[in-house]
């Protein structure tokens, strides 16, 4: 089967890592968890203790950094300069910072640059909030997926309920619903539909359904799966 790129973008708890680890699975493709790399950014940031007005030097920190995603059997791992930081980026304190680190635009440049080296070969599973609209323009299958707020909560909570037993699901109604504004009025790269992918309000779906859509897609578009 010929290779092709299939860029997944959507909200904050839309279920999109999964997804598009499973299809990735099904094609035999590779998974590109750029979240993941944001994460570890800001991970990184927070361990060297920059404060927010140090803008430049964590520009100049993510230049340095060596960000590795690699295949695990619980999912993907995520190392950092050569530590394995797969379950620090998941912390509270990551995910209540990586939005204001992610609207660093100088920040988004030199991770899409990196997101672009891997596509280049094809045969990429990539999903982020502007995968289709901006890193990957020219994929050829675009999926945004959706669900709603309070959906996308209990997707989370169920997640994380064990390992952040303090974590209420109306805080995380509160923290999503948040975390959908600051990506969409960003000014570097906003979460955003690109007038070319498919919506899928997968509020009422399971992961097999969604994935089951996804790789139908694929057959219409370019023939994968045949």
């Amino acid at each position: 089967m010929e290779k092709f790129n299939i860029a997944i973008d959507g909200p904050a708890g839309a279920g999109k890592s999964t997804i598009a680890r499973l299809v990735a699975g099904a094609l035999g493709f590779v998974y590109v968890d750029t979240g993941a790399m944001y994460r570890a950014v800001t991970w990184k940031i927070l361990q060297e203790g920059l404060q927010a007005e140090q803008i430049s030097d964590m520009i100049a920190l993510t230049g340095r950094m060596d960000i590795r995603l690699v295949p695990g059997s619980d999912g993907q791992m995520v190392f950092v300069d050569g530590e394995d930081v797969t379950g620090m980026i998941r912390l509270a304190e990551v995910t209540g910072n990586v939005s204001r680190i992610a609207s660093i635009a100088e920040i988004r440049s030199i991770l899409t640059a990196k997101q672009q080296e891997m596509a280049r070969s094809k045969g990429i599973v990539m999903d982020g909030r502007d995968i289709g609209s901006h890193v990957l323009p020219d994929a050829e299958v675009k999926v945004f997926l959706t669900a709603s707020v309070s959906v996308r909560a209990q997707r989370r909570f169920k997640e994380i309920c064990d390992s952040q037993p303090d974590i209420t699901l109306e805080r995380l109604e509160h923290d999503i619903a948040e975390r959908d504004r600051m990506d969409e009025q960003r000014e570097a790269s906003p979460l955003v539909k690109a007038p070319d992918a498919v919506l899928l309000d997968t509020t009422e779906m399971t992961i097999p359904q969604v994935v089951d859509r996804i790789l139908e897609l694929c057959k219409l578009r370019v023939g994968g799966g045949q």
